[in-house]
Formats: C-alpha cells, sequence, structure tokens
C-alpha cells in the first residue's frame, strides 16, 4: 500500500486553534471558545474592528467546524485541505483512516475520468502550395491545397476513439479519405487498435502493441483493401539504446513492401534522427538535426537522398506565445528552390510552401538563402529580443509587484488580528509580571539568516524588518495561567493567529526573548520545532 502523503499546508487548522495534532475533542471546543470571545463581531462597535472581527471569527469557527466533526478530521489529518475541498463525503461506516483513504482515491479516480471525458483532443494541418514561376507563366500562383483533421475522443480509460479525414487538390484534381480508429488499452504494456478508412483507398485493418522488455517494445499489424483485396503486413520493434537514444527496425510486406532502420538521439539542447528505408522499386535516407538555443528558439537542418528524392533543408523557428510556434525553412533540391512556413498552434498547423525557381541558379540558391536570413537576422535583434526582454522584465516586475501585494495583505491582515488579541495579552502580560512569572520581551518570526543577524545585533534594519514580523503580541495571549508557552511540533508556525508568513519558500526560525523569575532567557527554533518555555537552557 502507497505511503499516506503529508498534508501540505503544515496542519494550518491546527495551529489557527493553537492544539496539538492529537488535542481532544475537550481541548478543541476550549480552544474555539477561547478565541471566540476575542474575535466575535458582537464584541465591537467600531465599523472596522467589527470587519477584522468578522473575518478572523469566520476562520476559526471554519477551523472548528472541521476539526470537531470526527470524519472531516481525519480526512483532513491525511490529505488536508485537499481532500476536504474534493467532495469526499463519509458515511457511517466510514470511520477507519484506510476506508476514508480508499474512497477519496475512488472520488479521484471518477474526477479524473469526468476531466477526461470532457476534452476531445483535436489535431489538424492546412497546407497551402504556392509557385512563383507557375504563375509567372500566367497561370494561378495557387499550385495546390491539402487539409486534414482529427480528433480523439475518450471513451473511457481504455477506449479512444479517433475520427479523422482528409482533402488534397492539385489543379483541377482532388482525393479526399475518412478514418476511424478504436484503441484499446489492454493492460499497462499492451494495446490494441482497429482502423478503417473509406476513400481513394478503403482499408480496414487492426494493430496490436505491447511492451516486451523496460527498454523494447513491437508492434504487429495487418491492412486488408477492400477494392483489390490485397493485404500488407507490417511488424516494428523499438528499442531503448541509451538514456537519450532510441532505434527502431520495420518490415511491411504486401504491394508496397520495404524493410526501414531508424534512430532518434534527444537531449535537452538537440535531437537528431535518421532513417534507411528501402523498399521493391525505391530507396531512400533521411536525417534531420535541431538544436535548441532557448525554450523559445531553435535551428533545424534536414536532408533527403533516394530514387525519388534530393534536397537539403535548412531554418529554424521561434516560440511566440505558451501554444504557438512560427518556423520558415529554406530547401534546395531537384524540384528546385522554396521557402516554407508554418505556424503550429496547440495541435493545429498552417504550412505555406512557396516554390521560388525550378532553376538552380548559383546567385538565385544563394539569394534565396541570403536576403530571409539577413533579415531574420536584423529583426531579432533590433526587434524581436528588445521586445522579449522588455516583456520578461515586465512580467519579472509583475510577479514581484503581486508578490509584494499579497504579503503586503497579509501583514496587515496578521497585524489586525493582534490588535484584536492585543488587550487580553496586555492583561496576561501583566498578571505574569505581578507575579514574576512568564513575560515574552521579544518575538521575531521570518527569515532563518536575518532572524539570526538580529539576535546577534538586536538590531533591525529595514532589510530585516522586511523578512521578519513581530509575533511578541501572540506569543504573550498564548502564555497559560500556570506560566508556560508551548507551541506544537509539525505545525508551521505562520499559521498562528497573529503570525503571517513575511518570506515564502525560504527557511524560517522563531526567535523568543523572555524573562521568568527576573532571569532573562532567549530560544530560536525552526519553523516546524517544538517550543516549551520557560528551561534553564534558554538562560542567558
Amino acid at each position: 500500500m502507497a505511503s499516506t502523503p503529508e498534508p501540505e499546508d503544515g496542519r494550518e487548522l491546527y495551529a489557527l486553534l493553537h492544539l496539538s495534532p492529537d488535542a481532544s475533542d475537550e481541548e478543541i471546543r476550549r480552544a474555539y471558545r477561547q478565541y471566540a470571545q476575542i474575535y466575535h463581531p458582537d464584541k465591537y462597535l467600531d465599523p472596522q474592528m467589527k470587519e477584522v472581527a468578522t473575518e478572523n471569527f469566520q476562520r476559526i469557527s471554519d477551523a472548528y467546524e472541521i476539526l470537531s466533526d470526527e470524519n472531516k478530521r481525519q480526512i483532513y489529518d491525511i490529505y488536508g485541505m485537499e481532500g476536504l475541498n474534493s467532495g469526499l463525503e463519509l458515511g457511517p461506516k466510514l470511520t477507519k483512516p484506510e476506508e476514508i483513504k480508499e474512497q477519496l482515491e475512488r472520488l479521484r479516480r471518477r474526477k479524473e475520468e469526468e476531466k477526461l471525458f470532457a476534452h476531445a483532443r483535436p489535431n489538424g494541418s492546412i497546407i497551402a502550395n504556392f509557385s512563383v514561376p507557375q504563375y509567372l507563366d500566367g497561370y494561378g500562383i495557387m499550385k495546390g491545397m491539402g487539409m486534414s483533421s482529427e480528433v480523439e475522443l475518450p471513451v473511457s480509460k481504455q477506449n479512444t476513439v479517433v475520427v479523422g479525414g482528409n482533402l488534397v487538390v492539385n489543379g483541377s484534381e482532388g482525393t479526399g479519405a475518412a478514418s476511424t480508429v478504436l484503441r484499446h488499452q489492454l493492460s499497462s504494456v499492451s494495446s490494441i487498435e482497429f482502423m478503417a478508412t473509406a476513400g481513394l483507398r478503403s482499408v480496414i485493418g487492426m494493430q496490436t502493441s505491447r511492451q516486451i522488455s523496460p527498454h523494447s517494445t513491437a508492434t504487429s499489424g495487418l491492412a486488408v483493401s477492400l477494392r483489390d483485396g490485397s493485404i500488407n503486413l507490417s511488424n516494428a520493434w523499438t528499442r531503448q539504446l541509451s538514456e537519450n537514444a532510441v532505434g527502431n527496425i520495420q518490415l511491411v510486406l504486401g504491394d508496397e513492401s520495404s524493410v526501414s532502420v531508424g534512430w532518434q538521439k534527444k537531449d535537452e539542447k538537440s535531437t537528431a534522427t535518421g532513417e534507411i528505408k528501402f523498399g521493391t522499386n525505391f530507396f531512400g535516407a533521411t536525417a534531420h538535426y535541431v538544436h535548441r538555443f532557448s525554450s523559445k528558439s531553435h535551428a533545424r537542418v534536414a536532408g533527403r537522398v533516394g530514387s525519388t528524392a534530393l534536397d537539403f533543408e535548412i531554418g529554424g523557428g521561434r516560440r511566440i506565445s505558451e501554444f504557438s510556434t512560427v518556423r520558415m525553412m529554406y530547401n534546395i533540391g531537384i524540384q528546385g528552390v522554396s521557402w516554407r512556413f508554418e505556424l503550429h498552434r496547440a495541435g493545429q498547423k498552417l504550412i505555406i510552401p512557396v516554390l521560388l525557381s525550378t532553376d538552380l541558379n548559383a546567385l538565385f540558391v544563394t539569394s534565396a538563402f541570403a536576403i530571409p536570413s539577413t533579415l531574420y537576422f536584423l529583426l531579432q535583434t533590433y526587434v524581436v529580443k528588445p521586445y522579449y526582454l522588455k516583456r520578461e522584465k515586465q512580467k519579472t516586475l509583475e510577479k514581484m509587484e503581486g508578490l509584494s501585494t499579497q504579503l503586503t495583505e497579509a501583514r496587515k491582515a496578521a497585524k489586525k488580528a493582534q490588535k484584536l488579541l492585543e488587550p487580553v495579552s496586555n492583561r496576561k502580560k501583566n498578571r505574569q509580571l505581578e507575579n514574576n512569572g512568564l513575560v515574552i520581551t521579544k518575538g521575531l518570526y521570518g527569515n532563518r539568516k536575518k532572524i539570526k543577524e538580529s539576535g546577534e545585533s538586536n538590531e533591525i534594519d529595514d532589510d530585516v524588518a522586511s523578512q521578519v514580523f513581530d509575533v511578541t503580541i501572540p506569543l504573550n495571549f498564548l502564555v497559560t495561567e500556570a506560566g508556560q508557552l508551548k507551541l506544537h511540533e509539525g505545525i508551521k508556525k505562520s499559521g498562528i493567529m497573529g503570525f503571517y508568513d513575511p518570506c515564502p519558500g525560504d527557511p524560517k526560525l522563531l526567535l523568543v526573548e523572555y524573562t521568568f523569575h527576573g532571569r532573562k532567557y532567549k530560544v530560536m527554533v525552526d519553523d516546524y520545532e517544538a517550543l516549551l518555555i520557560p528551561q534553564d537552557i534558554h538562560q542567558f
């Protein structure tokens, strides 16, 4: 059985009511009554004070509602607020943590399935072929056009239906086809697909795939043509050659028999692939290499050679938004010289090949490559790069301003909470002074390094003040009538009423200076560490 995940909120509800995770029902009720006496809105006439009291009273009421309910408390102890917010409802028979965990997992799986079913995944492309020589000869500039689209529709966690189609137009001729695929996941290591295509080539078939070892996968397929009854058989093997490299072999038997061997290597900065393919009446080899300069830009070099192709391609692309990438490629081969523009957005592609010339004139070939490359370089240097640098700087500033605003608001809320605690805190402090008991003279919570610096120098400059918070008032409030202060282990201290986190993500310390029976003491503890005072070892 998997280990139980720890709540990620630092058991904030326990911190809010100043309780141990093992607190009894009576301790929970007593803690709630204590804070309710402080924060009940009816105690205040001033509108601002009433507003602050109402907000904090709601927080402690919500905490009490959860911790006083046995089932809700069990869910919170296992999964934190995530478990409660998931909508899990328990019946009278579900009282054991194991049963709660099992029920919560079932609910999570159901929600994942609902999310899966709610979203179809569309993919498609549009290709528009342009020809400059054809246009100069007095014909239309559009040479041809193709469109394809498919939608992946999850039916269940094991079954997926893929519906697609394509249309191709060249001059006055056109073809089209529609296809449907049913994919069934037999197990975690095997699957089977059933396929049917209607159009110029009507085909039905099936394909199975199985992982035969941790590093190898085998695929077998059968396709039958409904037009002439011909059969094609295919087998493919893929193997992980190393951490970054994959090799594959494919064998096809039928009207277009062939054997191909391929290889791919991919790492953080580059991707390289190659393939050699031999058929009954053709052969060919392809290779391409992609180098990623950053997460936003890349360059690509590719080449093809064979009985029907001979060309070389070079170009690159850039991501212009979270889901969109533009590419420009330069191609030279037996067909002539051409450019190709591409726009990729999510699963959609717009591809525009432009044939510039069928003649391989050296001056034209050089110019067709140099002119757009120079324009791209100038555009990147003087327009795109400054724009992105400015935008990234603006995003960073906005993020910092947003975080600063959140911290400012959290600091104000903590100070308001302290303001309502202050009268009771002062009364407790004066009572301890009269009895020569425990009095907190200084309490600071925040960045570990800054806390240590302030503890050594006893001074707080502006840089330190922004990353630490004075918690003397709430600590004096938590001192018991017996003259003790106890903070529980495993509970993040920023959740305590009157505290807040002044430096999210940074290690934090709590510094406490106090007097007891006329002597001075000082102690520092980590964010989740227990604290019990007074103790003689804290004396200085």
